[in-house]
């Protein structure tokens, strides 16, 4: 049991450090914001109803989830 506990720790604590450590150009370092910099008003939208970032950002943690901001 206190293995798995430990595992888990483990595993919070590196999603954590991957999470803050997030850097490219979808993201401003300063604000922790989205930066929309030449996103068609489209893609705006998209981002704000659905929480969809744009395939061509090139992030490849977004990639890796579809895409999506919360995972809905």
């Amino acid at each position: 049991m206190w293995v798995v506990i430990g595992v888990l720790f483990i595993s919070v604590i590196f999603l954590t450090y991957k999470t803050s450590s997030l850097t490219g150009n979808a993201v401003v370092a300063s604000s922790g914001k989205i930066d929309t910099t030449g996103w068609t008003e489209n893609e705006i939208m998209n981002y704000e109803m659905h929480g969809t970032i744009p395939a061509r950002i090139g992030d490849s943690d977004a990639s890796s989830s579809g895409g999506m901001v919360g995972g809905c």
